[in-house]
């Protein structure tokens, strides 16, 4: 099944076309297909009728850098300002890292879209994808407000993805635009970048994204097509029962499986429930690739649908709105 992404802040007439196909189950949206709240939620909504099955909308919105959705939303900050008040009051950090999950889920709801992918779980150890996404470069740290920022998402009615499985933190290369490798072996792994991932499918996570890095000491493939990685460590290992995404396979780092339908196959193969085409260019191909290969895990991708009412006249009147509002943007707790 694959998550396909869109050009711009309509459909268009091929657009639609991709949805009617068996395997689209769903649209990850960007900057460039946001121009309002208004806007945006005409265009999910606009994604929903079009399609003949439910579409899992979704849109990373992490904060800080990563936010597609600003005008009109909460400025969200990154999520290393936690780890920094952490080392003043570790309670007030997780409250408050709570709080920002609660707010994001709510505000990404309230706009009628099912899923941000969140939290990231990476270790904060200068990797220049990761950098200050990160909430701290200490594996026990960064457990615990995994687990905090998976429950503030539930209280919201979202279902949280922890991203990049087993840990994209610990490279320098941005995966994006390079191969990046981790020569380290699982053992080490194990006491490291794993331990987040362990507590926050122990907090009930609903989906894991697959980093694009390799980890030669333990598969000779890059993890989002490593049946080592998923099958037997994350599935068997770790007990994970929720839904596997792939990172997008437009990066450069996915592009040593070959061409696109290549792609598609090995991750699938592999053991990924959902492949993500953030390119729109590369959407057709990965369609055709999909044509005769059935689809799995339909049950679970529906699971991480957008559960409660949303819309912004109802989020507006909650007390805890503004509350977390202010906190986050309180003196002691500065955006950056």
């Amino acid at each position: 099944m694959l998550v396909i992404g869109i050009g711009g802040t309509e459909l268009a007439s091929q657009e639609r076309d991709w949805l009617q196909h068996d395997a689209c189950a769903g649209v990850i949206l960007f900057t460039r297909n946001f121009a309002s709240k208004a806007q945006v939620a005409e265009l999910t909504q606009a994604i929903r009728e079009a399609a003949p099955r439910p579409q899992l909308i979704c849109v990373d919105q992490e904060g800080g850098r990563v936010q597609r959705f600003r005008e009109g939303y909460s400025e969200l900050p990154p999520l290393d300002n936690f780890g920094r008040l952490y080392r003043r009051d570790p309670g007030a950090a997780l409250k408050l890292a709570e709080e920002h999950a609660w707010l994001m889920a709510s505000e990404i709801r309230a706009t009628g879209v099912d899923l941000s992918f969140a939290p990231v779980a990476d270790l904060g150890r200068g990797n220049r994808a990761i950098g200050n996404r990160a909430f701290h470069a200490d594996p026990a740290i960064v457990g615990d407000f995994t687990r905090a920022y998976v429950r503030g998402m539930h209280a919201a009615g979202m279902a949280a993805t922890l991203k990049h499985f087993p840990g994209h933190g610990s490279v320098l290369e941005d995966t994006h635009f390079d191969d990046a490798v981790d020569p380290r072996p699982l053992e080490i792994l194990r006491t490291e970048d794993l331990l987040p991932f362990v507590a926050g499918i122990d907090a009930g996570a609903d989906a894991v994204m697959m980093a694009h890095v390799k980890y030669p000491a333990v598969a000779p493939e890059p993890a989002g097509y490593s049946p080592r990685w998923m099958k037997e460590i994350l599935r068997q290992e770790m007990g994970f029962r929720g839904v596997i995404f792939s990172d997008d396979i437009g990066m450069a780092a996915a592009e040593s499986a070959g061409g696109v339908a290549a792609r598609i196959h090995a991750h699938l193969d592999a053991g990924c429930d959902v492949v993500l085409v953030c390119p729109p260019a590369l959407v057709a191909d990965s369609l055709a690739a999909m044509d005769g290969r059935p689809s799995s895990n339909t049950a679970g991708l529906i699971s991480l649908m957008g559960r409660g009412a949303c819309g912004w006249k109802g989020l507006l009147a909650e007390a805890r709105y503004d509350g977390a509002r202010a906190a986050l943007a309180g003196p002691d707790f500065l955006v950056s």
